[in-house]
């Protein structure tokens, strides 16, 4: 991608963003399991990505969006910005920002970055630090235990670890995780 190209930053539109942020997610998920954690961890990611789950995912996204209007986020370029458009419609997307609605604070007592990710062609191009901004901006508008927002970040991705600390993030506390088998 063109690193002068101005994404547009806007509220994602269930009616004709659906497959595009699905087709984000799902890549968001897949490189959760790539190159962190055993040879597993991937397969695990790859495994749930059904098309149970996918319905089920826009589903949820939608209930977010009924109960709070801006919690998804995307960042679109278009074929005014000279990129090639492989799909009929003005803009592609490159990126999406989510934050739970207000009534999920509970979770952690604080505003929740549920996801962020750029397409790796956007990476380096300010999407990622236009989406975090957004993000602040969401969590600076909700009512909150605690005035701060806090995501769940893999400590062996260098990357995202150096970009959330360059946007103010500092460790609090840690996330421990057991599997449910027997």
């Amino acid at each position: 991608m063109d690193t002068t190209v101005e994404p547009t930053i806007r509220p994602y539109d269930p009616a004709t963003d659906a497959g595009e942020l699905w087709a984000l997610k799902r890549a968001f998920e897949l490189g959760l399991g790539e190159g962190t954690g055993d040879g597993g961890k991937a397969e695990r990611y790859e495994s749930k990505l059904t098309d149970a789950y996918r319905e089920g995912y826009l589903e949820w996204v939608e209930r977010c969006l009924d109960e709070e209007s801006e919690t998804v986020t995307v960042a679109a370029v278009g074929n005014e910005d000279g990129l090639e458009d492989e799909r009929d419609g003005s803009s592609t997307l490159v990126g999406y920002v989510f934050v739970l609605p207000e009534s999920l604070a509970y979770v952690w007592d604080a505003a929740i970055l549920n996801e962020l990710y750029v397409a790796p062609d956007a990476r380096g191009t300010g999407v990622a630090d236009a989406l975090m901004e957004r993000a602040l901006a969401i969590a600076r508008d909700q009512d909150l235990p605690l005035e701060r927002l806090v995501l769940d970040v893999d400590r062996e991705n260098d990357r995202a670890q150096a970009f959330y600390e360059r946007h103010g993030f500092a460790h609090w506390g840690e996330m421990v995780a057991r599997e449910l088998g027997e």
